[in-house]
């Protein structure tokens, strides 16, 4: 099963950016769609955005519609969430997760691979 490992999170003012980097063990991706997750405090873990193999097809939630761009680069084996005007709810844990197959899905039991998430706080 692949490993995957996110970077990138941190403390950021609200209206400003960061960006997300999810690498595959052995530094490739399946074909599989690829998603990003994000659980707050006492929540439970939402969609935030996919990802097909070529990157033709993304989707996002409404919550991050035209702040967060996906974006994956099979060859380096990454799966990247840009995220612009950051808002003091985008404050969670991120996860990046491995679909069981190839068609985008938010579903959370869709997805057979995730990493250990890593935390984005958004201060106001």
């Amino acid at each position: 099963q692949v490993q995957l490992v996110e970077s990138g999170g941190g403390l950021v003012q609200a209206g400003g950016s960061l960006r997300l980097s999810c690498a595959a063990s052995g530094g490739t991706l399946s074909i599989k769609a690829m998603g990003w997750f994000r659980q707050a405090a006492g929540k439970d873990r939402e969609f935030v955005a996919a990802i097909t193999w070529s990157g033709a097809s993304t989707s996002y939630a409404d919550s991050v519609k035209g702040r967060f761009t996906i974006s994956r680069d099979n060859a380096k084996g990454t799966v990247n969430l840009q995220m612009n005007t950051l808002k003091p709810d985008d404050t969670a844990v991120y996860y990046c997760a491995m679909a069981r197959g190839l068609v985008i899905t938010n579903r959370n039991e869709d997805y057979v691979s995730w990493g250990q998430g890593t935390q984005v706080f958004v201060s106001s």
